[in-house]
Protein backbone atom coordinates (compact mmCIF):
# COMPACT_ATOMS: atom_id res chain seq x y z
CA UNK A 1 0.00 0.00 0.00
CA UNK A 2 1.17 3.63 -1.07
CA UNK A 3 0.42 6.74 0.00
CA UNK A 4 1.32 9.90 -2.03
CA UNK A 5 2.42 13.05 -0.12
CA UNK A 6 1.63 16.10 -2.30
CA UNK A 7 3.86 19.40 -2.01
CA UNK A 8 4.12 22.56 -3.74
CA UNK A 9 7.34 23.03 -5.25
CA UNK A 10 6.59 26.70 -6.05
CA UNK A 11 5.55 29.82 -3.82
CA UNK A 12 2.00 28.79 -3.37
CA UNK A 13 -1.11 28.22 -5.74
CA UNK A 14 -0.03 26.07 -7.92
CA UNK A 15 -2.59 23.44 -7.55
CA UNK A 16 -2.24 21.32 -5.12
CA UNK A 17 -6.51 21.02 -4.06
CA UNK A 18 -7.35 19.64 -7.98
CA UNK A 19 -4.90 17.32 -7.89
CA UNK A 20 -6.09 15.97 -4.51
CA UNK A 21 -9.09 15.79 -5.95
CA UNK A 22 -7.88 14.02 -8.94
CA UNK A 23 -6.13 11.13 -6.66
CA UNK A 24 -9.10 10.87 -4.69
CA UNK A 25 -11.42 10.80 -7.64
CA UNK A 26 -9.06 8.28 -9.35
CA UNK A 27 -7.96 5.67 -6.84
CA UNK A 28 -9.71 4.34 -3.44
CA UNK A 29 -8.37 6.95 -1.33
CA UNK A 30 -9.07 6.38 2.44
CA UNK A 31 -8.13 9.99 4.08
CA UNK A 32 -6.68 13.49 3.40
CA UNK A 33 -3.88 14.11 5.66
CA UNK A 34 -3.39 18.09 5.87
CA UNK A 35 -0.02 18.61 7.49
CA UNK A 36 0.95 21.88 7.72
CA UNK A 37 -0.59 25.53 7.54
CA UNK A 38 -4.15 26.13 8.36
CA UNK A 39 -7.40 28.52 7.64
CA UNK A 40 -5.16 30.62 5.33
CA UNK A 41 -4.78 27.42 2.30
CA UNK A 42 -6.85 27.97 -0.47
CA UNK A 43 -7.02 25.14 -2.76
CA UNK A 44 -9.47 25.07 -5.58
CA UNK A 45 -11.53 22.46 -6.52
CA UNK A 46 -13.97 22.68 -9.50
CA UNK A 47 -16.29 19.55 -10.58
CA UNK A 48 -17.49 18.84 -13.92
CA UNK A 49 -21.00 19.78 -12.92
CA UNK A 50 -19.64 23.10 -12.05
CA UNK A 51 -19.79 23.26 -8.70
CA UNK A 52 -16.53 24.82 -6.76
CA UNK A 53 -14.62 24.87 -3.10
CA UNK A 54 -12.01 26.45 -1.99
CA UNK A 55 -10.31 24.16 0.44
CA UNK A 56 -8.96 26.13 3.45
CA UNK A 57 -8.84 23.15 6.66
CA UNK A 58 -11.00 19.97 5.26
CA UNK A 59 -9.05 18.21 2.39
CA UNK A 60 -9.53 18.97 -0.75
CA UNK A 61 -11.05 14.92 -1.64
CA UNK A 62 -13.91 16.20 0.34
CA UNK A 63 -16.11 16.11 -2.50
CA UNK A 64 -15.73 12.57 -3.31
CA UNK A 65 -18.07 10.39 -1.13
CA UNK A 66 -16.74 8.20 2.03
CA UNK A 67 -13.04 10.02 1.65
CA UNK A 68 -12.12 11.62 5.12
CA UNK A 69 -10.15 14.66 6.17
CA UNK A 70 -7.51 14.52 9.26
CA UNK A 71 -6.38 17.45 10.44
CA UNK A 72 -2.61 16.77 12.54
CA UNK A 73 -1.00 18.34 15.04
CA UNK A 74 0.95 20.44 12.79
CA UNK A 75 -2.19 21.84 11.64
CA UNK A 76 -3.08 25.30 13.32
CA UNK A 77 -6.99 24.72 13.45
CA UNK A 78 -9.25 27.57 13.35
CA UNK A 79 -12.89 26.37 14.77
CA UNK A 80 -14.85 29.52 13.43
CA UNK A 81 -13.33 29.35 10.12
CA UNK A 82 -14.00 25.69 10.09
CA UNK A 83 -17.79 26.05 10.56
CA UNK A 84 -18.12 28.44 7.62
CA UNK A 85 -16.02 25.96 5.48
CA UNK A 86 -18.52 23.10 6.27
CA UNK A 87 -21.52 25.65 5.82
CA UNK A 88 -20.06 26.51 1.93
CA UNK A 89 -19.83 23.01 1.58
CA UNK A 90 -23.65 22.20 2.43
CA UNK A 91 -24.43 24.70 0.19
CA UNK A 92 -22.58 22.96 -2.91
CA UNK A 93 -23.70 19.66 -1.95
CA UNK A 94 -21.42 17.53 0.86
CA UNK A 95 -23.48 17.55 3.95
CA UNK A 96 -21.59 15.63 6.00
CA UNK A 97 -18.28 16.88 5.79
CA UNK A 98 -17.59 17.37 9.46
CA UNK A 99 -19.03 13.66 9.96
CA UNK A 100 -15.65 12.62 7.87
CA UNK A 101 -13.54 14.57 10.05
CA UNK A 102 -11.03 13.81 12.61
CA UNK A 103 -8.68 16.38 14.52
CA UNK A 104 -5.58 16.09 16.52
CA UNK A 105 -6.13 17.38 19.83
CA UNK A 106 -2.70 18.82 20.13
CA UNK A 107 -2.90 20.74 17.22
CA UNK A 108 -2.95 24.95 17.59
CA UNK A 109 -5.74 26.85 17.72
CA UNK A 110 -5.67 30.10 15.68
CA UNK A 111 -8.52 32.98 17.42
CA UNK A 112 -9.58 35.95 16.79
CA UNK A 113 -6.93 37.46 19.17
CA UNK A 114 -4.43 35.86 16.99
CA UNK A 115 -5.84 37.17 13.70
CA UNK A 116 -6.37 40.63 15.19
CA UNK A 117 -2.28 40.31 16.36
CA UNK A 118 -1.68 39.67 13.09
CA UNK A 119 -2.95 42.15 11.35
CA UNK A 120 -1.95 44.94 13.79
CA UNK A 121 1.53 43.96 12.91
CA UNK A 122 1.11 43.77 9.36
CA UNK A 123 -0.54 46.79 9.41
CA UNK A 124 2.32 48.61 11.33
CA UNK A 125 5.17 46.98 8.70
CA UNK A 126 3.63 49.54 6.16
CA UNK A 127 5.76 50.06 2.89
CA UNK A 128 7.41 46.59 4.71
CA UNK A 129 4.83 44.16 4.13
CA UNK A 130 5.44 40.40 4.23
CA UNK A 131 2.30 39.51 2.19
CA UNK A 132 0.39 37.98 5.26
CA UNK A 133 -2.87 36.16 4.54
CA UNK A 134 -3.99 37.95 7.79
CA UNK A 135 -5.61 35.09 9.17
CA UNK A 136 -3.58 34.22 12.38
CA UNK A 137 -1.86 31.37 11.79
CA UNK A 138 1.81 32.31 11.73
CA UNK A 139 0.61 34.13 15.43
CA UNK A 140 -0.57 31.19 16.63
CA UNK A 141 2.36 29.17 15.97
CA UNK A 142 4.43 32.05 17.59
CA UNK A 143 2.78 32.46 20.16
CA UNK A 144 2.84 28.72 20.68
CA UNK A 145 6.68 28.94 20.59
CA UNK A 146 6.79 31.66 22.90
CA UNK A 147 4.48 30.20 25.61
CA UNK A 148 4.10 26.27 24.56
CA UNK A 149 2.52 25.07 28.25
CA UNK A 150 -0.50 27.86 27.66
CA UNK A 151 -1.23 28.20 23.85
CA UNK A 152 -4.31 26.97 23.63
CA UNK A 153 -4.85 24.02 21.58
CA UNK A 154 -7.89 22.18 19.93
CA UNK A 155 -8.25 19.61 23.24
CA UNK A 156 -8.91 22.75 25.29
CA UNK A 157 -12.42 23.01 23.67
CA UNK A 158 -13.45 20.25 25.45
CA UNK A 159 -12.67 21.72 29.07
CA UNK A 160 -14.36 25.37 29.13
CA UNK A 161 -12.40 26.20 32.28
CA UNK A 162 -8.76 25.50 30.75
CA UNK A 163 -9.80 27.41 27.42
CA UNK A 164 -11.35 30.24 29.18
CA UNK A 165 -7.64 30.98 31.25
CA UNK A 166 -5.73 30.40 28.24
CA UNK A 167 -8.22 32.57 25.83
CA UNK A 168 -7.67 35.32 28.82
CA UNK A 169 -4.03 35.17 29.00
CA UNK A 170 -3.94 35.27 25.33
CA UNK A 171 -5.78 38.20 25.19
CA UNK A 172 -3.94 40.16 27.82
CA UNK A 173 -0.20 39.51 26.31
CA UNK A 174 -1.23 40.11 23.13
CA UNK A 175 -2.79 43.63 24.28
CA UNK A 176 -0.33 44.59 26.18
CA UNK A 177 2.16 43.93 23.55
CA UNK A 178 0.11 45.88 20.62
CA UNK A 179 -3.16 47.64 22.10
CA UNK A 180 -6.54 47.06 21.67
CA UNK A 181 -7.41 44.41 20.09
CA UNK A 182 -10.13 44.61 17.04
CA UNK A 183 -11.57 40.70 18.69
CA UNK A 184 -14.77 39.79 20.34
CA UNK A 185 -14.74 39.07 24.30
CA UNK A 186 -13.23 35.61 25.81
CA UNK A 187 -16.97 34.99 26.64
CA UNK A 188 -18.41 35.32 23.33
CA UNK A 189 -16.01 33.07 21.77
CA UNK A 190 -16.06 30.14 24.74
CA UNK A 191 -19.56 28.59 23.24
CA UNK A 192 -18.58 28.36 19.37
CA UNK A 193 -15.28 26.28 20.89
CA UNK A 194 -17.74 24.17 22.87
CA UNK A 195 -19.79 23.36 19.99
CA UNK A 196 -16.94 22.16 17.91
CA UNK A 197 -15.98 19.97 20.51
CA UNK A 198 -19.43 18.35 20.67
CA UNK A 199 -19.52 18.20 16.97
CA UNK A 200 -15.84 17.06 15.95
CA UNK A 201 -14.20 14.13 16.42
CA UNK A 202 -11.21 14.97 18.39
CA UNK A 203 -7.89 12.53 18.45
CA UNK A 204 -5.14 11.73 20.52
CA UNK A 205 -1.56 11.54 17.82
CA UNK A 206 -1.85 7.39 18.32
CA UNK A 207 -5.06 7.74 15.79
CA UNK A 208 -3.57 8.55 12.89
CA UNK A 209 -1.78 5.17 12.46
CA UNK A 210 -4.41 3.26 12.75
CA UNK A 211 -5.96 5.58 9.20
CA UNK A 212 -2.47 4.95 7.35
CA UNK A 213 -3.19 0.83 8.12
CA UNK A 214 -6.70 1.28 7.28
CA UNK A 215 -6.17 2.39 3.47
CA UNK A 216 -4.27 4.48 1.03
CA UNK A 217 -3.63 8.35 2.03
CA UNK A 218 -3.10 11.30 0.37
CA UNK A 219 -0.95 14.01 2.57
CA UNK A 220 -2.36 17.21 1.22
CA UNK A 221 0.84 20.35 2.31
CA UNK A 222 -0.08 23.90 2.43
CA UNK A 223 1.44 26.67 0.62
CA UNK A 224 4.78 26.28 -0.96
CA UNK A 225 8.53 25.12 -0.79
CA UNK A 226 10.03 28.33 -1.68
CA UNK A 227 7.38 30.12 1.49
CA UNK A 228 9.20 27.14 3.99
CA UNK A 229 9.52 29.00 6.77
CA UNK A 230 13.48 27.84 7.18
CA UNK A 231 14.29 27.68 3.16
CA UNK A 232 11.85 29.93 1.61
CA UNK A 233 13.31 33.78 0.95
CA UNK A 234 13.18 35.27 4.56
CA UNK A 235 11.21 37.21 5.47
CA UNK A 236 8.62 36.62 2.73
CA UNK A 237 7.80 33.17 3.76
CA UNK A 238 5.17 31.27 6.49
CA UNK A 239 5.38 30.17 9.69
CA UNK A 240 5.26 26.54 8.49
CA UNK A 241 7.15 24.08 7.36
CA UNK A 242 6.23 23.41 3.73
CA UNK A 243 8.20 20.79 2.55
CA UNK A 244 7.92 16.73 2.89
CA UNK A 245 9.17 16.66 6.73
CA UNK A 246 6.13 17.29 8.26
CA UNK A 247 4.62 14.03 6.83
CA UNK A 248 7.32 11.63 6.78
CA UNK A 249 7.53 12.18 10.99
CA UNK A 250 3.67 10.76 10.36
CA UNK A 251 4.28 7.91 8.45
CA UNK A 252 7.86 7.33 10.69
CA UNK A 253 5.68 7.76 13.86
CA UNK A 254 2.83 5.11 12.73
CA UNK A 255 6.09 2.64 11.51
CA UNK A 256 5.37 3.32 8.06
CA UNK A 257 8.41 5.36 6.84
CA UNK A 258 9.20 4.74 3.33
CA UNK A 259 5.62 3.97 1.67
CA UNK A 260 4.47 7.03 0.64
CA UNK A 261 5.56 8.35 -2.92
CA UNK A 262 6.37 12.08 -3.40
CA UNK A 263 4.46 14.43 -5.81
CA UNK A 264 5.23 18.03 -6.25
CA UNK A 265 3.31 20.23 -7.96
CA UNK A 266 4.06 22.96 -10.33
CA UNK A 267 2.32 25.72 -12.51
CA UNK A 268 3.93 26.51 -15.99
CA UNK A 269 3.77 29.83 -14.81
CA UNK A 270 5.94 30.71 -12.08
CA UNK A 271 3.45 32.92 -9.57
CA UNK A 272 3.66 34.35 -5.83
CA UNK A 273 0.69 36.25 -4.07
CA UNK A 274 2.32 39.27 -2.47
CA UNK A 275 5.64 40.50 -2.02
CA UNK A 276 9.01 39.12 -2.47
CA UNK A 277 11.25 37.63 -4.88
CA UNK A 278 9.61 36.09 -8.21
CA UNK A 279 12.83 36.60 -10.42
CA UNK A 280 10.67 35.78 -13.74
CA UNK A 281 7.99 38.60 -13.26
CA UNK A 282 6.53 39.94 -16.39
CA UNK A 283 3.53 41.84 -16.05
CA UNK A 284 3.37 41.63 -20.06
CA UNK A 285 2.41 38.34 -19.79
CA UNK A 286 -1.42 37.71 -20.51
CA UNK A 287 -2.97 35.64 -17.84
CA UNK A 288 -5.42 36.53 -14.99
CA UNK A 289 -6.76 34.14 -12.51
CA UNK A 290 -10.34 34.76 -10.78
CA UNK A 291 -9.62 32.31 -8.10
CA UNK A 292 -6.49 34.55 -7.13
CA UNK A 293 -7.09 38.07 -6.75
CA UNK A 294 -5.89 40.98 -5.31
CA UNK A 295 -6.99 41.14 -1.59
CA UNK A 296 -5.17 43.58 0.88
CA UNK A 297 -3.67 41.03 3.24
CA UNK A 298 -1.26 39.12 0.71
CA UNK A 299 -1.41 42.23 -2.56
CA UNK A 300 -1.28 41.48 -5.75
CA UNK A 301 -1.47 37.85 -7.45
CA UNK A 302 1.91 37.89 -9.74
CA UNK A 303 2.76 36.11 -12.56
CA UNK A 304 6.11 35.01 -14.44
CA UNK A 305 7.85 32.64 -16.60
CA UNK A 306 8.48 29.35 -15.78
CA UNK A 307 11.73 29.32 -12.83
CA UNK A 308 13.69 26.02 -13.44
CA UNK A 309 16.11 27.72 -11.52
CA UNK A 310 13.86 28.58 -8.56
CA UNK A 311 12.16 24.97 -8.44
CA UNK A 312 14.94 23.36 -8.83
CA UNK A 313 16.28 25.06 -5.50
CA UNK A 314 12.92 23.67 -4.39
CA UNK A 315 13.35 19.96 -5.27
CA UNK A 316 16.79 20.41 -3.49
CA UNK A 317 15.53 21.45 -0.05
CA UNK A 318 12.89 18.35 0.03
CA UNK A 319 15.65 15.84 -1.22
CA UNK A 320 13.63 15.21 -3.93
CA UNK A 321 10.57 14.07 -5.46
CA UNK A 322 9.04 10.84 -7.18
CA UNK A 323 6.92 12.56 -9.72
CA UNK A 324 5.76 16.18 -10.65
CA UNK A 325 2.36 17.35 -11.55
CA UNK A 326 2.51 19.97 -14.05
CA UNK A 327 -0.46 22.36 -13.90
CA UNK A 328 -2.02 25.21 -15.89
CA UNK A 329 -0.69 23.68 -19.22
CA UNK A 330 -3.47 25.31 -20.91
CA UNK A 331 -2.11 28.64 -20.37
CA UNK A 332 1.37 27.48 -22.40
CA UNK A 333 1.55 29.65 -25.56
CA UNK A 334 4.41 30.97 -27.64
CA UNK A 335 4.62 34.32 -25.35
CA UNK A 336 5.63 31.84 -22.12
CA UNK A 337 9.43 31.31 -22.05
CA UNK A 338 11.42 29.00 -19.72
CA UNK A 339 14.41 30.38 -17.42
CA UNK A 340 17.23 28.10 -16.87
CA UNK A 341 19.75 30.74 -15.10
CA UNK A 342 20.03 34.22 -13.55
CA UNK A 343 22.68 36.77 -14.72
CA UNK A 344 24.01 35.95 -11.54
CA UNK A 345 24.05 32.84 -11.01
CA UNK A 346 22.76 29.12 -12.27
CA UNK A 347 21.54 27.61 -9.11
CA UNK A 348 20.66 28.20 -5.45
CA UNK A 349 21.84 26.35 -3.20
CA UNK A 350 20.07 25.20 0.13
CA UNK A 351 21.60 26.48 3.32
CA UNK A 352 21.31 24.60 6.59
CA UNK A 353 17.36 25.27 8.29
CA UNK A 354 17.31 28.42 11.27
CA UNK A 355 19.45 30.40 9.22
CA UNK A 356 17.75 33.50 8.78
CA UNK A 357 20.79 35.38 8.12
CA UNK A 358 21.66 33.59 4.78
CA UNK A 359 18.01 33.42 3.77
CA UNK A 360 17.19 37.46 3.79
CA UNK A 361 20.80 37.62 2.21
CA UNK A 362 19.90 35.23 -0.10
CA UNK A 363 16.43 37.37 -0.91
CA UNK A 364 18.26 40.71 -1.51
CA UNK A 365 20.57 38.48 -4.03
CA UNK A 366 17.17 37.70 -5.42
CA UNK A 367 15.73 40.86 -5.50
CA UNK A 368 18.77 42.12 -7.77
CA UNK A 369 18.80 39.06 -9.97
CA UNK A 370 17.50 38.97 -13.58
CA UNK A 371 16.42 36.14 -15.38
CA UNK A 372 17.98 34.70 -18.66
CA UNK A 373 15.45 33.30 -20.85
CA UNK A 374 15.16 30.61 -24.02
CA UNK A 375 12.37 30.40 -25.95
CA UNK A 376 9.26 28.22 -25.38
CA UNK A 377 9.56 24.57 -25.40
CA UNK A 378 7.15 22.39 -27.80
CA UNK A 379 6.78 20.38 -24.92
CA UNK A 380 6.51 21.49 -21.68
CA UNK A 381 6.26 18.20 -19.66
CA UNK A 382 9.57 16.65 -20.81
CA UNK A 383 11.10 20.10 -20.62
CA UNK A 384 10.37 20.80 -17.55
CA UNK A 385 11.34 16.51 -16.45
CA UNK A 386 14.24 17.15 -18.36
CA UNK A 387 15.33 20.36 -16.50
CA UNK A 388 14.66 18.93 -12.93
CA UNK A 389 15.49 15.68 -13.43
CA UNK A 390 11.92 14.33 -12.11
CA UNK A 391 9.19 12.69 -14.72
CA UNK A 392 5.94 14.86 -15.35
CA UNK A 393 3.86 12.03 -14.27
CA UNK A 394 0.32 14.41 -14.19
CA UNK A 395 -0.46 16.62 -16.98
CA UNK A 396 -3.35 19.08 -16.27
CA UNK A 397 -4.91 21.45 -18.56
CA UNK A 398 -8.01 22.77 -16.34
CA UNK A 399 -8.96 22.69 -13.52
CA UNK A 400 -11.39 19.70 -13.59
CA UNK A 401 -10.32 15.80 -12.92
CA UNK A 402 -11.14 15.40 -16.29
CA UNK A 403 -8.42 17.65 -17.88
CA UNK A 404 -5.70 15.53 -16.39
CA UNK A 405 -3.64 12.79 -17.72
CA UNK A 406 -1.43 10.81 -15.83
CA UNK A 407 1.73 8.63 -17.11
CA UNK A 408 4.45 6.17 -15.10
CA UNK A 409 3.88 5.40 -11.37
CA UNK A 410 0.78 7.70 -11.33
CA UNK A 411 -0.95 5.88 -13.98
CA UNK A 412 -2.54 2.92 -12.65
CA UNK A 413 -5.74 3.69 -10.40
CA UNK A 414 -7.71 0.99 -9.74
CA UNK A 415 -10.62 3.47 -10.58
CA UNK A 416 -11.93 2.88 -13.93
CA UNK A 417 -13.64 6.38 -14.24
CA UNK A 418 -13.47 9.67 -12.79
CA UNK A 419 -16.94 10.69 -10.90
CA UNK A 420 -18.61 13.78 -10.60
Amino acid sequence: MKHVMVVDLGYGDAGKGTVVDWLCASRPVHTVVRFNGGAQAAHNVVLRDGRHHTFAQFGAGTFRPGVRTHLSRHVVVDPLALAAEADHLTAVGVPDALDRLTVDGEALLATPYHRAANRAREIARGADRHGSCGLGVGEAVAYGLAHPDDAPRVADCRRPAVLRHRLTALRDRLTAELGPLDARPVADCLPAYAGFAERVAIVDRSYLAGVLRAGSCVFEGAQGVLLDEWHGFHPYTTWSTTTFANAEALLAEAGLAGTAQRLGVLRVTTTRHGPGPLVTEDPALPFTDPRNPTNPWQGQFRFGHFDAVAHRYALDVVGGADGLALTHLDLAGPELQICRRYDTLDRITPGPAGDLDRQAALTARLLRARPVYDDAPADWSATVASELGVPVVLASRGPTADAKVASGWLAAPTRTHVSA
